[in-house]
């Protein structure tokens, strides 16, 4: 089986990434913003590539409590598995910020689900688009499903054998409320290697303007 250190984004392919990403959390804002009617900032301030026992392992480090994602299919030229992540402890502050802060605990809490389903699909869907339309791709995004977990459960039990886990690190600012999260991408090693040589090809194209100035 090829290596996957033969298919790790370089650093300029993950700041590529991550530029993609961050015009997808933008655009991502600017939506829930009109959503709930509060300021909203998200920013993606790292990205790390690693297997995905060492994503979950790095997330057991990092979260204590039990996580909840929201977790979404996609499928195209590449294909994998995109999930928001919270830390369950953290959950019912974000539906919190999302609904004003101003309902009882026990209609946050009925709201959870519906919640964190709607702000998941309006994150992943606008990074997911954001990465497609610059790579002049398209895919195809299922419906969210709320999952909840361990680093482990979340992200390895349906993976692939040679699975590898793009961890985003999301900070949240929702109606004065600051939440960190992940935004975690599992792929199997042939949709790496597609991702790859797409954001090649996008670091290239991006250059060649560059190339033709002339004195």
């Amino acid at each position: 089986m090829t290596g996957s250190r033969e298919i790790l984004l370089d650093e300029i392919e993950r700041d590529a990434l991550a530029e993609l990403v961050n015009l997808g959390v933008s655009r991502a804002a600017a939506s829930l913003r009109v959503m709930i009617g509060h300021e909203v900032r998200l920013s993606v301030p790292g990205v790390a590539i690693v297997p995905c026992q060492r994503a979950a392992q790095m997330f057991g480090e990092q979260e204590r409590s039990q996580m909840i994602g929201v977790s979404q299919d996609f499928d195209g030229d590449f294909a994998g598995r995109a999930m928001l992540i919270v830390p369950e402890t953290k959950s019912l502050d974000l539906v919190r910020a999302i609904t004003g802060g101003e309902l009882p605990l026990e209609d946050i809490v009925a709201l959870e689900h519906e919640a964190l389903a709607e702000t998941g699909n309006i994150i992943l869907n606008n990074c997911l688009a954001s990465i497609a339309n610059v790579l002049l791709r398209t895919l195809g995004v299922s419906l969210p499903c709320i999952v909840r977990g361990n680093g482990q459960e979340l992200l390895c039990q349906a993976a692939a054998p040679d699975a590898m886990v793009l961890v985003l690190y999301i900070n949240f600012t929702i109606n004065q409320r600051d939440i960190t999260g992940y935004i975690a991408m599992l792929m199997d090693l042939p949709a790496l290697r597609v991702l790859k040589h797409l954001l090649h090809d996008l670091i290239m194209r991006t250059s060649e303007p560059a190339s033709h100035v002339t004195g």
